[in-house]
């Protein structure tokens, strides 16, 4: 196996920052930031509301090589603005998945999101349309594009819009993927819709396992660098195609999907309709015993 980064055996996907991801994640020493600090690309719009500012926006991009192979890399930073969405930090992250399609090289999203930044609205729903379109067009071209979930912010709003048009998607039980937030939906429903400070019931709803489980996510690893590494090679060598062949079918899973679970009031009540074995154990399984436990599901219609 070629090289990695010394300590991504024990790093914390979670606890890690964008730049720390993508050294355990690619080969040692092989990545190079487009972009980079001493050109300080920062959002023209935060002074306005005298909020603090970022050389690189909150989003990494840049080349590297993967087990060997060339692969482009963007690593949202959740820890400014929540990863969140502007008018730079998406044109960086178009720039690439175009370079992508123009280099045909494969595409690895670091995803640590909560949205699209109230600031810079427009511009940064703006920039999900583009970005959705990018990976569409880098994909119909032969290009694939993995993402990465399992960063503190997780994968919310237009992030998750992004994701869902990857090729696949690799998750940790850290990462969560929900186009609404907690807060948004208790916002606009009301704590009796859903309690955002309950944690287990957003890891339950959101997280990863569950994600894993009705087929929103098509890998699930333990919050390792290493492991986010291995599952990006394999998903890489995987691939999967992008034509309205696959598109139909995925609508049609999806609605089928919303017929079966549509009236569950808890992800609870899903993974005992998908045959789990004691679903009320479900979060508290190692990654061992849960990938036992979802290898019996009931999933015929539901495998992404």
């Amino acid at each position: 196996m070629t090289a990695v980064t010394a300590n991504a055996n024990s790093l914390s996907w979670y606890e890690a920052s964008a730049r720390q991801r993508i050294d355990a994640l690619v080969d040692a020493g092989s990545f190079a930031e487009f972009i980079g600090p001493e050109l300080r690309e920062i959002s023209p719009h935060l002074a306005i509301f005298d909020l603090p500012e970022q050389f690189d926006d909150g989003i990494v991009i840049g080349r590297g090589r993967l087990d060997g192979a060339p692969v482009l890399v963007a690593a949202q930073e959740g820890r400014f603005m929540g990863g969140a969405f502007g008018e730079v930090h998406g044109a960086k992250l178009t720039g690439l998945l175009r370079a992508a399609r123009a280099l045909e090289q494969d595409v690895l999203i670091l995803f640590d999101t909560g949205g699209v930044r109230l600031q810079e609205a427009n511009a940064g729903e703006l920039a999900i349309a583009e970005i959705m379109r990018a990976v569409i067009e880098a994909r119909r071209a032969g290009v694939n594009v993995i993402g990465l979930i399992g960063g503190r912010a997780g994968c919310y709003g237009g992030g998750s819009l992004i994701a869902g048009t990857c090729s696949r998607l690799i998750v940790s039980e850290q990462g969560r993927l929900s186009v609404s937030g907690p807060e948004v939906i208790e916002t606009n429903k009301g704590i009796e819709e859903f309690d955002s400070r309950d944690r287990a019931l957003v890891w339950r709803t959101m997280g990863g396992k569950h994600r894993y489980l009705i087929g929103g996510a098509d890998t699930f690893v333990d919050d390792e660098a290493l492991a986010f590494r291995e599952a990006a090679i394999n998903a890489l060598k995987a691939g999967r195609r992008c034509d309205v062949t696959v598109l139909e079918a995925e609508q049609t899973r999806l609605e089928r999907r919303l017929q079966r679970f549509g009236a569950a009031e808890d992800a609870v009540e899903i993974w005992e309709r998908l045959g789990i074995d004691q679903p009320t154990e479900i979060p508290g399984l190692p990654t061992g015993a849960f990938l036992r436990a979802a290898a019996n599901r009931e999933n015929a219609d539901d495998a992404r």
